[in-house]
C-alpha cells in the first residue's frame, strides 16, 4: 500500500470515524461505497480542478485592462497552486517529481505543437517561451497529479500487467509519434492497436472503502481520456486556447482529440509506473 499524507492520514481518521456505523450490505452500503468512491476521485483531482477553476474564472472576470496581462495571471496562479499543494502536504516528494517531469515534458510539446500551429495561445503576458504561456506546463502537471494521486488514494492493484520495459517502448512511441506525424506518416492508430494489445488482459484492482473495484484497465483509461476531453472542452471555452478550426468562434472540441488524450494519457501512466511500480493484488500469486 502506498503511504498517505499526514493530512490524508488526518482525513481517513475522521472519515473512519463517521463511517463506523455504516451498514456493510444491502442498498445504503452500496451509496456508501459510491460516495467514498466519487470523494476520493476529487480529491485526487484536487490541482486540476483548482486550475480549472481559475482557468474558468479568468475568463468570467479578469478585466482586459487589468495591469497583469490573463496569461502572466493564470501562470502565478497556477504556481501558487503548487505551493499549496507541498504546503499543505497534499502531495509527497517522490509525486512532486513525477509531475515535474510531466511538466517539463510538456512544455516540450507546447512548444513543438504551437509552432506547427496545432493550437495556439493568445499572444499576451511575458511569463511565456515563445508562443506558449508558462501555465500551460501546468495543465499536463495537473494530469501527472491526477494520475500519481489516485494510484495512492484506491491502492491500486494489477492483474497481469505487462512489463514495464515493453509499456515503456510503447510509451516513448507515441510520445514521439505526436512530434514525428508532421513529419512522417501517422501512426496513432497502430499505437492504438499496440495498447489494444498490450492491456487486454489487464485488470485493475481499486480498493474504495470495504470494497475492492474490480474492472479491465483499458476501461479505466477510456473513462480517464473523457474526463480529460471534457476539461479540454471547458479550457478552451474559456479562452486558454485555441485549435485552429474555433479561432472564428468555440465550438466543441472535435471527438477525435479523445484519441490524442487517450494516447497521451498511456503515457502518464508508464510515467507513474516507474515512481509507483505496479503490484498484484494481495490476494494473488506474486508472480501474477
Amino acid at each position: 500500500m502506498q503511504q498517505p499524507t499526514p493530512l490524508e492520514r488526518r482525513i481517513d481518521a475522521a472519515a473512519h470515524r463517521v463511517l463506523r456505523g455504516a451498514p456493510d450490505r444491502g442498498a445504503r452500503a452500496t451509496a456508501v461505497e459510491l460516495a467514498v468512491f466519487v470523494v476520493k476521485q476529487a480529491w485526487a483531482c484536487v490541482f486540476g480542478f483548482s486550475l480549472l477553476a481559475v482557468i474558468v474564472a479568468a475568463r468570467l472576470w479578469w478585466p482586459d485592462d487589468a495591469a497583469v496581462a490573463r496569461n502572466d495571471a493564470l501562470t502565478i496562479a497556477a504556481v501558487l497552486i503548487q505551493i499549496a499543494m507541498l504546503a499543505g502536504r497534499l502531495e509527497t516528494g517522490r509525486e512532486l517529481w513525477v509531475i515535474v517531469l510531466f511538466h517539463v515534458a510538456g512544455t516540450v510539446m507546447e512548444l513543438f505543437k504551437t509552432d506547427a500551429g496545432s493550437w495556439t495561445y493568445a499572444a499576451d503576458g511575458v511569463l511565456r517561451i515563445g508562443g506558449v504561456p508558462l501555465f500551460s506546463g501546468f495543465m499536463y502537471a495537473a494530469v501527472g497529479s491526477y494520475m500519481v494521486r489516485v494510484y495512492r488514494l484506491f491502492d491500486l492493484a494489477f492483474v497481469r500487467y505487462p512489463p514495464r520495459w515493453i509499456t515503456t517502448i510503447v510509451a516513448a512511441s507515441i510520445y514521439v509519434n505526436f512530434f514525428a506525424h508532421h513529419f512522417v506518416w501517422d501512426l496513432r492508430w497502430v499505437l492504438l492497436v499496440a495498447v489494444a494489445l498490450l492491456w487486454a488482459r489487464t485488470v485493475m484492482h481499486a480498493r474504495v472503502w470495504r470494497r475492492t473495484l474490480r474492472l479491465p484497465l483499458l476501461a479505466a483509461y477510456v473513462g480517464v481520456a473523457l474526463f480529460i476531453y471534457l476539461a479540454e472542452n471547458i479550457g478552451t471555452w474559456a479562452g486558454a486556447w485555441a485549435y485552429p478550426d474555433q479561432l472564428d468562434g468555440w465550438h466543441p472540441v472535435s471527438i477525435t482529440k479523445l484519441v490524442s488524450w487517450f494516447l497521451l494519457m498511456i503515457v502518464s501512466v508508464v510515467m507513474v509506473t516507474w515512481v509507483y511500480p505496479p503490484q498484484a493484488p494481495a490476494t494473488e500469486p506474486a508472480g501474477r
